[in-house]
Formats: structure tokens, sequence, C-alpha cells
């Protein structure tokens, strides 16, 4: 009983940072679930078997937002890095991944305020169709080798992209459905989803993806920016500190 608290408690707070944010979740929900005694793989099953659901509930509270045409790109570049992540999950060292995804977040956190730091770059940085794609595929590689589906990547990628914050936000939440299930099925194929646990995540994250949404529809932009770009670099470190 206390194990099942648990993990409805991680999935709840994973769903709200999720839906506040537009991250996939996993950044949060991994960390937590393997302190609290699970496997790695098992972990990362569990975190790709929830993010479709819990980001369909917040997809469907930003969907005014989502950039749909934009989304399709990304769906085909992240799902195909999704799937090449899955696969090489576990073969690059722990640590050697964790300073990688280091970098992408702090490469990815700049592309938030793009605009405002280098103007004339920004401007030549186009959101063309193979731009798009080839992006997206990269954040997706690596994210996927730790168990993601680049959620926790995609908010800060697209306003490097030229959307708006709640833009960006909406269309990863969208993005991640697909995503998150293209990888999530070479994990079930290993034998490493866990099903009773993955419910009781699940649901905590369903209800804290939904509250999270109605706070970011209403919080202001600046806001969102300034909070994005603190959730990354913590979640990074975090990386970086569970590698260790």
């Amino acid at each position: 009983m206390t194990e099942i608290i648990l993990y409805i408690l991680i999935g709840l707070f994973a769903g709200f940072m999720s839906g506040m944010f537009g991250i996939g979740g996993g950044s949060v929900r991994i960390p937590l679930l393997n302190l609290a005694g699970m496997s790695l793989l098992n972990a990362y099953a569990i975190n790709l078997f929830v993010i479709p659901f819990s980001s369909f509930v917040g997809a469907i509270t930003h969907r005014k937002n989502i950039n749909v045409k934009i989304a399709l790109y990304v769906i085909v570049g992240g799902g195909l890095g999704s799937v090449a992540g899955a696969l090489l999950a576990g073969i690059i060292p722990t640590l050697e991944l964790a300073i990688i995804f280091v970098i992408v977040s702090i490469i990815t956190i700049l592309g938030i305020y793009l605009d405002r730091i280098a103007p004339k770059f920004s401007e030549k940085l186009t959101p063309t169709p193979w731009n798009i794609i080839i992006g997206a595929f990269s954040l997706n590689l690596i994210t996927g080798m730790r168990g993601g589906s680049g959620g926790s990547l995609f908010p800060s990628f697209l306003r490097a992209m030229h959307l708006d914050i709640h833009k960006a936000i909406a269309t990863s939440l969208f993005v991640t459905i697909f995503t998150a299930t293209a990888a999530v099925f070479v994990y079930w194929h290993r034998g490493n989803l866990m099903l009773i646990p993955g419910l009781c995540v699940l649901v905590g994250s369903i209800i804290g993806a939904r509250v999270g949404s109605k706070v970011s529809l209403k919080t202001k932009p600046p806001l969102l920016e300034i909070g994005l770009s603190g959730v990354v670099i913590v979640l990074a470190l975090l990386v970086v500190y569970k590698a260790l």
C-alpha cells in the first residue's frame, strides 16, 4: 500500500511539471522511481508508458495553442529518434550520457532567449521541415537513450523555431504523445514494463498534468520562460548527480 501511494505521488508531481511546462515529465519520474528502488530500465519503461496519457491530458487543455503543421515534422523526426534511442539504451555509459544531456540542455535553454541574445542568428534559424525533423531526431536520440521522449527539451527547441512559449508548450505536449508511444513498444517487447506500478504512476500523472496545464494557461509568458529554464537546468544537474 505504501508503494502504491508513493508511485501515485511521483506521478502527481511529474504530471504537474509536464502540464505546466510542456515537458514529458520523464526527467522527474525516472530519477524519483529509481530513488524509490526501481531499476533504470523499468523506470524508463514506466515513464514512456505514462507520457502518452499525461501529455494527452495536457494537450487537450492547451489544444488552441498547438501548431499542427510543425508538430507533424517533430513527430516524424522525434518518433524515429525515440525508437533509435530506446534500442541504444544502456549501451553508452550513464555518466557520459548525462554529460551529453547537460550540454544539449544548455544549448536548448539558450534557444528560449535566442531572439534576444542573438537576433541576427535567430532570423537565419528558419523552421524548415528538415531543420525541425533533424533537430527533433537529434534531441530524441539523446533523451531516448535515457528513457525519455524528448519532451524535456522540445519546448526550448520549438521556442528557437520561433513559436511563442505557450504554443511551444502546447505543441510539445501534443508531440510527446506520439514520440513516447513509438519507444514504449521497445521496452514492452523486452519485458521491462511493470504494469501495476505503471498504472499507479499513470493515475497520478494524469491528475497532475490536468492541474499543471490549467496553471500554465494562466501564467504570463515571461514567468513560463524563466520557470522552464530553471526546470531544465535543475533536471540536467539531477541527471549528472544520479550518474556520479
